[in-house]
């Protein structure tokens, strides 16, 4: 394959010959939509992943039972029409509850990705951009930080914080700050000494905007394809805080804390294991299909 365009700016994906001839004119967003579009894989993740979040943002409207309705004559119910993956120890029906625990895991999930990613970006922009000895002091920190395992660090924060929803986005987000950072950090220090960033200095722009218009969009793409790939780590680490205890705590139907509830059953009543375990798996497994191809759409070059 034929680049067509060998002066492209630092962080930019060319265009390549045989993917990009009828898109002549058309904007960079459009491109990586239509690139997406024709993956089928990739599709086929993110409108699972649409579902799913689409099940657990009107759970209240469709479920067919209230999630924390009890009824103890019904308990330990086997799948059926009535009860679609049956019902707990305390006659809950697992179906409603597994849609509806969606809104605190991918909630989690979602927010803890989002806060880590933002925090890192303006972390790495401050870094990248003004290096010296602001550089070498953030760099610092960050190495002290990553010499302590992800796990641990989220396991510590959570037990200082407590139990809870935002807590544990909290705990989620502190450690994937420092990876962004790093990443946006290395891609800045290329883009800062590119002639068109040298232009904006020329004409007095302010820092500030210098980052905002000039480097951040030509070297965010690494940046935005790992923020998708999180999300589903972050999911299971949020589900795996639930399942010590340390996350969302029952009778709330987060998905961890079904599976903390469950094991105990699994071994006479599987289903209790089993519903949320798929829903996890499902779930981290669309987000990955969907941020394969996000990222061969970004970076086409990738698929060489």
């Amino acid at each position: 394959m034929n680049v067509k365009d060998d002066t492209l700016r630092p962080g930019m994906a060319p265009c390549l010959d045989d993917e990009d001839d009828g898109e002549k004119g058309v904007s960079s967003f459009r491109q990586i939509l239509n690139r997406i579009v024709r993956n089928k894989l990739a599709m086929s993740g993110g409108i699972i992943f649409m579902a799913i979040c689409l099940l657990a943002i009107l759970a209240p409207l469709i479920a067919p039972y209230d999630w924390e309705t009890i009824n103890p004559a019904n308990k330990y119910a086997s799948p059926s029409a009535e009860h679609w993956f049956g019902t707990d120890q305390y006659g809950r029906d697992i179906f409603s509850r597994v849609i509806c625990g969606g809104r605190w895991s991918i909630g989690m999930g979602v927010f803890g990705t989002l806060c880590s990613t933002l925090l890192g970006v303006i972390i790495g922009s401050i870094a990248g951009y003004f290096g010296g000895v602001v550089d070498t002091v953030i760099m610092r920190i960050i190495d002290i930080v990553q010499c302590i395992p992800g796990i641990l660090l989220t396991l510590c924060i959570a037990v200082l914080l407590g139990s809870g929803f935002v807590n544990t986005v909290i705990a989620l987000s502190f450690g994937g700050i420092w990876g962004t950072a790093r990443m946006l950090r290395g891609q800045i220090l290329t883009v800062r000494k590119a002639e068109y960033v040298e232009a904006a200095r020329a004409v007095n722009n302010k820092s500030p905007r210098i980052i905002l218009k000039h480097v951040l969009p030509n070297a965010i793409q690494p940046t935005i394809i790992n923020a998708c790939m999180s999300v589903g780590g972050t999911i299971m680490g949020a589900s795996g805080l639930s399942f010590l205890g340390l996350g969302v705590q029952p009778p709330l139907p987060e998905w961890g804390a079904m599976l903390s509830d469950g094991r105990l059953y699994m071994r006479y009543y599987p289903m209790m294991l089993i519903a949320p375990c798929m829903m996890i798996a499902l779930t981290i497994l669309s987000i990955s299909f969907f941020g394969d191809g996000l990222r061969d759409a970004m970076d086409p070059r990738l698929k060489e």
